[in-house]
């Protein structure tokens, strides 16, 4: 026991001496870990750590699944990686463009991180580097605004590494499938499948207790969620939300706010009520269920609206 004290404290000085204290993770599958973000929106309060993120470990590597919000939390979750293994780092995998999601990957690429062993290749959609390079100014002068000083050395990194259609990666006895979904909650969303465990990362094609955020197509997302259910999955990380087992329970829960919404802003349109007017009344039924509901659902309604009116 008191070894196990002695050691303990020794990884504590050792993180502090690194200027970071690892990201709390949890293994919820043997080799896979993952952080739960918090429930909370863009703006006052954010902090950058409002995404599910975490890694898979293999014999001979490890992948890293999403990065967060900030170099601060990315260094972080890097020193909870170390926590676990000393493998090196192949893999850094972003699920799609949102903030909260990548501005953590330089802390896997800068010169501090060389001290684990060589850069690990990024890996994302296709899209993704068209998508970081149309709103990387953008989003670094939201992050600079939210969080001050807690911003700094944070930027976007793209991939080196794109995947359009399937792409099998492989971390030493244990192989990763990612898909490349076509225009659904964006036009980059990449899905990570470990077969070994049976576990999905959905990234923020599926969301479990926050609303789901639109940036992207609505019936293409409806699409997707029909796809993603006939993956044969033991355990699923939403991009937002706890781990859970009965995936298709939280799919068919999305689809209901989807739907929902995509009917009443139709139906607001066709009765001649303005956005405004949408933007209370448009999937009202689907409150209760959702956290951040009043925030979230307005602006998905402001970018559905003019698309429908259009359409």
């Amino acid at each position: 026991m008191r070894r196990l004290i002695l050691a303990a404290w020794l990884l504590a000085c050792a993180c502090a001496q690194l200027g970071a204290a690892p990201l709390q993770v949890s293994q919820v599958a043997p080799g896979v870990y993952v952080h739960i973000g918090q429930h909370k929106d863009f703006g006052e309060g954010y902090d950058g750590d409002i995404a599910n993120i975490g890694f898979v470990v293999g014999a001979e590597a490890v992948a890293v699944i999403d990065t967060g919000g900030s170099y601060a939390v990315g260094k972080a979750l890097r020193e909870a990686v170390r926590q676990v293994t000393r493998l090196p780092i192949r893999y850094v995998i972003n699920t799609h463009v949102h903030p909260d999601h990548v501005f953590g990957n330089a802390a896997f690429v800068d010169a501090d991180a060389a001290g684990s062993g060589p850069a690990p290749r990024l890996v994302g959609h296709a899209m993704l580097p068209q998508a970081m390079r149309a709103r990387g100014d953008t989003y670094l002068r939201n992050l600079e605004r939210e969080l001050g000083e807690r911003a700094r050395k944070s930027r976007l990194v793209a991939p080196d590494q794109t995947v359009k259609g399937r792409l099998t990666l492989d971390l030493g006895g244990r192989t990763l499938e990612l898909t490349a979904w076509p225009g659904a909650h964006t036009n980059n969303d990449l899905s990570v499948f470990d077969v070994k465990s049976g576990t999905l990362w959905t990234g923020d094609l599926l969301f479990v207790e926050r609303t789901p955020s639109i940036d992207g197509d609505v019936a293409g997302w409806l699409r997707a969620t029909e796809e993603l259910g006939k993956v044969a999955a033991v355990g699923t990380i939403p991009g937002h939300g706890p781990v859970i087992r009965d995936k298709n329970a939280a799919l068919a829960r999305q689809r209901a706010y989807l739907q929902a919404l995509l009917r009443d802003v139709r139906a607001s349109i066709r009765s001649g009520a303005d956005m405004g007017a949408a933007m209370d009344t448009a999937a009202a039924s689907e409150r209760a269920h959702w956290q951040l509901f009043d925030a979230v659902n307005r602006r998905n309604v402001s970018l559905l609206y003019p698309a429908q009116e259009w359409e």
